[in-house]
């Protein structure tokens, strides 16, 4: 029986894969195409790869894209991530909020994982799937109704929030009905009142007082 022997290396498939991820190749993406750690330590040297992180690497010559940051923690948290918060809001063009950090949600099971977070990262743990991820700038985000829930939940400004409702409802990116299902429970959540009614009650004025400010100019 001939011993199994590794895939003589193949640049264009490295170059192949690397061109749908802006450049990046993980270590494990190099092996596929033939690629050993030693000889990528090799290129390198050579400088046809720069190390973008642990386990990340670079074509030198490819060209220099958007969103690069963001390719390379996805890079890292294993094509599992999906990037959230006010991180959204800024890939969907919902508010003009700045984050200080990237936000980034991993599976609920990673949890349990004792993880390194690289600087300037902000992880949370949840499962997002089917209509609440979507694309933006050649990675997973939220969609705009999930990023503006989990702002919610997470305690974000108002003005941001509101700012995103506005965006949402003006371009038509989720229906009133989903905008109120996803955002009355948060507002019940919020606020206690003395009987189921009244909570009902509570929960449709604040729900109005939202739209009212999504509303004006």
């Amino acid at each position: 029986m001939q011993p199994n022997r590794p895939n003589p290396p193949d640049w264009g498939q490295l170059y192949e894969v690397a061109a749908g991820q802006g450049g990046y190749v993980t270590t494990r993406q190099a092996q596929e195409a033939g690629y050993s750690l030693p000889l990528l330590t090799h290129h390198v040297k050579q400088g046809r790869l720069q190390r973008a992180r642990r386990g990340v690497y670079r074509l030198t010559h490819y060209p220099a894209g958007e969103h690069e940051d963001l390719i390379v923690l996805w890079l890292w948290s294993e094509q599992a991530g999906v990037f959230s918060h006010e991180t959204a809001l800024s890939l969907h063009h919902l508010s003009d909020a700045l984050a200080a950090v990237y936000h980034l949600t991993l599976p609920a099971t990673w949890s349990r994982r004792r993880l390194r977070t690289p600087s300037g990262v902000r992880l949370y743990f949840a499962d997002v799937k089917g209509a609440d991820r979507t694309w933006a700038g050649g990675v997973p985000v939220t969609s705009p109704l999930r990023t503006l829930v989990d702002c919610a939940t997470a305690a974000v400004l108002p003005e941001f929030i509101h700012a995103a409702y506005r965006q949402i409802q003006q371009r038509g990116l989720a229906s009133p009905r989903e905008l109120r299902d996803r955002l009355s429970p948060l507002l019940e959540g919020r606020h206690l009142a003395s009987s189921p009614r009244q909570k009902r009650k509570t929960s449709r004025k604040l729900f109005r007082n939202q739209a009212s400010q999504a509303r004006s100019p």
